[in-house]
C-alpha cells in the first residue's frame, strides 16, 4: 500500500490536534448518527409519546457521564503519555488479570466499533436510496476494505484521508441543528408521521418503570464509546503530545454534547419514530430541509462519517494490542510495524473480524448495539479504580482532587456496567460476557507459552563463561532424491564436504519407478551408497522418518543426522504451484524430530541461464 517507510521517519507519522481529533474521536462524534435511535428504539415501543419527554433527561445523564469520563481520562493521559490507555492502568495499579480483562474487553468493543459504524453507515445509505437495502451487507464489507485500505497506508495518510469527512458532517449536522431550531422557534416544526408500514414501529401505552429508563440510558451509552481511544494513541501525537492529547479531549466533548445533546432536542420537537427502513437523522433532515440536495448531502456525510467512525478502532486497535503483545499476552507478530510503519497485523485482524460480525448479524445496527457498550465500560471502570489507587498510593500534588473524580467515575461506569449487564443480558450481553473470560484465559496461555520457551531457551551467564564450543563428530547425512539431476549432483558435492558418512534415499511409489534412478546411479562414480525403499500406499515422508529411526544406517543412537533436501527455485513465484515442492513437506514433518538438522539446498533455475553455470560438472 506504497513505497516502504524506514524506522526514522517514524516522527513523520504522527498527526496534530486538527488531523488526528477526527481520526481518534471520529467514533464519538458519530455516534449521534444512532444514539438518540436506540434510546427511541427501547422508549417508543413502551410508552409512547411521553418518550420526547423523558429522552432528553437520559440524554443529559448521558452527557454528565461524558464528562466525568473526560475529566478522568485527561488525568490517564498525564500520568501514561506512552499510550495504552485503560490496560496500562489497570495492569499497573490493580493485578495483571484485570489488565488483561481491560485489553480484552476494549478488543471486543474496538471489532464492534467497526461493525456497529459501518452497518450504521450503510443504514444511511439505504435511508436515502431504499432500493440498495438488500444490498446492504456487500456496501457494509466495501466500506471496511476501503477502510482497511486507507490505514494501512499509514497514520499520516489515512489521517489525512479520513478527517475530512469528519468535519463535512460536523458542518451538515450543525447546519441541520440551526434550522431546526430556528424552525421550532418560530413554530413552524411539525411532528413525523410514523411510518405505519414498518411492522417494527408501535406506541406502546406501558407504565414507565426504572428499569425502562435504564435500558434506554444503556443503549444511549454508545455515545460514549469511543472516548478511551485517544489515550490509548497519545505516541501517535505530535510534540507536545501529552497536551495535544488533551486539548483532543477537551473539543471531542464539546462536539459530543452539541450535536448529541442538538439532535436530541430535535427529536422532542419533530417526534421522529425509530424503524428500520430510516434513521432518526434521515426524518430530520426531511422534516426541515425536504428531500431535496441538503437532505442527501447530509445523508452522504453522515454515512462517511459512519464509516469513517470505525477508524478510531483502526487507530486504537493495532496500537493496544501492539502494548499487550509487547507483554507477551497476544502473538508477538502484533507488535511489528508494517512497511508503512503502520501495526498492519492489527488492522488485518480488527478487519477480518469486524466483517464476519457484519455478515453474521445482516449488517443490522440494531442487533449489534446489545454487545457494543458492555467491553467498553467494563474498561472504563477498572481504568478508573486503576488511576484512583495510583493517586492514594503516590500522592501527588492535587491528589484528593484526583481520586475524588476517578472515585466518581468508578461508581458511576460500575453502576452502567451493571445496568448494561442486567437490562441487555438476553439480548445478546451475554455473549460479550462469556468471550471476555474466554479471551483472558486464551492470553494467559500465550503468556505462559512464551515464558516457557523463554525459559528452554535461555542460557544463564555464568554458565556462558564454561561453555565450551568443541566441535561435535561429523554428521551422518541423508539425501532423499526422486531422481538424479543437476541439483542432486550440486547437493551430493555439498553433503561430501560435511561428512564422510553420506547416503541417498529414494522412495519407490510404483513398481520399477526406481530402476532408472539404479541405472544413472551405477554410471555415477561416487562411493555413496543409494537406498531404496518401497511404499505401498504412495508415502514419501513416512518411509524416510522410519529409516531413520531405525537401525539400518550407520549413525548410533544420539548421533546429529542431516537431511540434505535439494529444491529448485524458479524465477516466477507462481510457477511454484506446479510442483509437488516434496522436499517443504519433508522438511515441516522433521522439524518436530530432535537430533535432525534438516537444510534445504537451492537450486535457482533461470529460463535464459547457461546450462549447468551452477554447479562444475567435472566431466571427464
Amino acid at each position: 500500500m506504497g513505497e516502504k517507510l524506514p524506522t526514522n521517519r517514524l516522527s513523520e507519522e504522527k498527526f496534530n490536534v486538527f488531523w488526528g481529533l477526527p481520526v481518534l474521536a471520529s467514533d464519538a462524534i458519530s455516534s449521534v448518527a444512532y444514539a438518540v435511535d436506540e434510546i427511541l428504539w427501547v422508549l417508543v415501543p413502551s410508552i409512547g409519546l411521553i418518550s420526547y419527554y423523558w429522552a432528553p433527561k437520559i440524554a443529559i445523564a448521558i452527557i454528565l457521564l461524558l464528562l466525568v469520563l473526560t475529566i478522568s481520562y485527561r488525568q490517564i493521559v498525564s500520568a501514561y503519555p506512552n499510550g495504552g490507555g485503560a490496560y496500562i492502568v489497570a495492569k499497573d495499579n490493580l493485578k495483571v488479570k484485570y489488565g488483561l480483562i481491560v485489553g480484552a474487553s476494549l478488543s471486543v468493543d474496538y471489532i464492534l466499533t467497526v461493525a456497529v459504524s459501518i452497518s450504521a453507515g450503510t443504514a444511511a445509505v439505504t435511508s436515502a436510496i431504499p432500493a440498495l437495502y438488500p444490498h446492504r451487507i456487500a456496501i457494509a464489507i466495501f466500506f471496511i476494505a476501503l477502510m482497511t485500505i486507507g490505514n494501512l497506508r499509514g497514520v499520516s495518510d489515512s489521517s489525512k484521508f479520513f478527517s475530512i469527512p469528519t468535519y463535512a458532517f460536523l458542518v451538515t449536522i450543525l447546519s441541520l441543528l440551526i434550522a431546526g431550531i430556528i424552525k421550532s422557534i418560530g413554530g413552524t416544526a411539525v411532528p413525523i408521521p410514523p411510518m405505519v408500514s414498518d411492522p417494527a414501529v408501535s406506541f406502546g401505552t406501558q407504565a414507565i418503570s426504572l428499569f425502562l429508563l435504564l435500558r434506554a440510558f444503556s443503549s444511549g451509552c454508545a455515545a460514549v464509546t469511543g472516548v478511551e481511544a485517544i489515550c490509548d494513541a497519545v505516541p501517535n501525537f505530535k510534540e507536545p503530545a501529552v497536551k495535544n492529547a488533551k486539548l483532543a479531549y477537551v473539543l471531542l466533548t464539546i462536539f459530543v454534547i452539541i450535536t448529541f445533546g442538538g439532535i436530541t432536542y430535535l427529536a422532542t420537537v419533530f417526534h421522529p419514530v425509530p424503524n428500520s427502513q430510516q434513521t432518526v437523522i434521515a426524518q430530520l433532515a426531511a422534516s426541515i430541509f425536504g428531500r431535496g440536495l441538503m437532505f442527501y448531502i447530509i445523508q452522504a456525510t453522515t454515512t462517511v462519517i459512519l464509516a469513517m467512525a470505525a477508524n478510531t478502532a483502526f487507530a486504537g486497535f493495532p496500537i493496544l494490542l501492539s502494548i499487550i503483545a509487547r507483554d507477551g499476552y497476544v502473538p508477538r507478530q502484533f507488535a511489528m510495524r508494517g512497511h508503512r510503519l503502520g501495526f498492519s497485523n492489527g488492522i488485518l485482524l480488527l478487519s477480518l473480524a469486524a466483517g464476519m460480525l457484519v455478515i453474521i448479524f445482516q449488517s443490522d445496527t440494531h442487533l449489534l448495539i446489545p454487545l457494543y457498550a458492555i467491553g467498553v465500560f467494563t474498561s472504563f471502570t477498572l481504568a478508573q479504580a486503576g488511576i484512583f489507587l495510583k493517586w492514594f498510593r503516590t500522592k501527588p500534588r492535587g491528589w484528593v482532587y484526583k481520586a475524588f473524580i476517578n472515585g466518581l467515575g468508578t461508581i458511576i461506569t460500575f453502576i452502567t456496567v451493571i445496568v448494561i449487564a442486567v437490562t441487555k443480558f438476553l439480548s445478546g450481553a451475554w455473549v460479550v460476557l462469556l468471550i471476555i473470560p474466554l479471551l483472558v484465559i486464551v492470553m494467559m496461555k500465550i503468556r505462559n507459552h512464551y515464558t516457557m520457551i523463554a525459559k528452554r531457551l535461555d542460557v544463564p551467564n555464568d554458565r556462558i563463561e564454561r561453555l565450551k564450543l568443541s566441535p561435535k563428530p561429523m554428521p551422518y547425512v541423508i539425501i532423499p532424491v526422486q531422481s538424479l539431476n543437476v541439483m542432486v549432483i550440486k547437493t551430493l558435492r555439498y553433503a561430501k564436504s560435511l561428512s564422510n558418512e553420506v547416503e541417498v534415499f529414494n522412495v519407490e511409489t510404483y513398481e520399477g519407478e526406481a530402476d532408472k534412478l539404479r541405472s544413472k546411479w551405477a554410471k555415477l562414480k561416487t562411493d555413496v551408497p543409494l537406498v531404496i525403499k518401497q511404499s505401498a500406499y504412495r508415502d514419501i515422508v513416512g518411509p524416510l522418518t522410519e529409516y531413520i529411526e531405525s537401525n539400518e544406517h550407520a549413525s548410533r543412537p544420539g548421533d546429529v543426522i542431516t537431511v540434505l533436501l535439494p529444491q529448485f527455485v524458479v524465477a516466477k513465484p507462481w510457477e511454484m504451484a506446479l510442483h509437488n515442492n516434496t522436499s517443504l513437506f519433508i522438511a515441516r514433518a522433521l522439524l518436530n524430530y530432535r537430533n535432525i538438522v534438516v537444510s534445504l539446498v537451492p537450486f535457482q533455475i533461470e529460463e535464459k541461464s547457461e546450462l549447468y553455470k551452477d554447479i562444475d560438472l567435472e566431466i571427464e
